[in-house]
């Protein structure tokens, strides 16, 4: 099945696959690029959405990632201090260039470069979670477990 899939989310799907986790990337035939969207198409709740955002460091102009709960919104100040800088909310180009994905399919996994991730302790509270997988109409089940070893994330109270 993995062989159908668009460029972007074969190369999540091999990135998954390269960290030793057995989730299957589809494609579904409506929108998943906001976590509302996402969570009606698969029939789960927000919360359980996975929203992989990036921030910018204003000072070292590093991308930082932050994998949130669909519900929840990210306190900039909690993640300015918990990045040792402040951060902003970066243009689509910036995303696309320091990850590889553009904005509305990024996954939490298989970017272009390794970044500093914060996980949404949020998502812990779930047994399944699902993430976007390099497009606006893929996503991968996961579980939270497998969200901190693919990413390396340090788990934080984010919102």
């Amino acid at each position: 099945m993995s062989d159908q899939l668009s460029p972007s989310a074969q190369r999540v799907q091999d990135a998954l696959a390269s960290n030793r986790v057995a989730c299957e990337v589809v494609e579904l035939p409506g929108t998943t690029r906001s976590a509302r969207d996402a969570a009606a198409s698969i029939g789960c709740k927000v919360d359980q959405i996975v929203k992989s955002l990036i921030f910018k460091g204003t000072l070292t102009d590093r991308a930082i990632l932050v994998v949130a709960s669909g519900k929840n919104l990210v306190n900039l100040e909690r993640l300015s201090a918990l990045a040792g800088e402040p951060v902003e909310k970066p243009d689509a180009e910036f995303v696309r260039k320091r990850t590889g994905f553009a904005i509305g399919g990024v996954p939490p996994v298989g970017h272009s470069e390794r970044l500093p991730t914060f996980i949404d302790e949020d998502l812990l509270h779930y047994d399944e979670i699902w993430a976007a997988a390099g497009t606006p109409n893929a996503v991968f089940k996961l579980t939270p477990l497998e969200l901190k070893l693919i990413t390396q994330g340090t788990v934080v109270g984010i919102k």
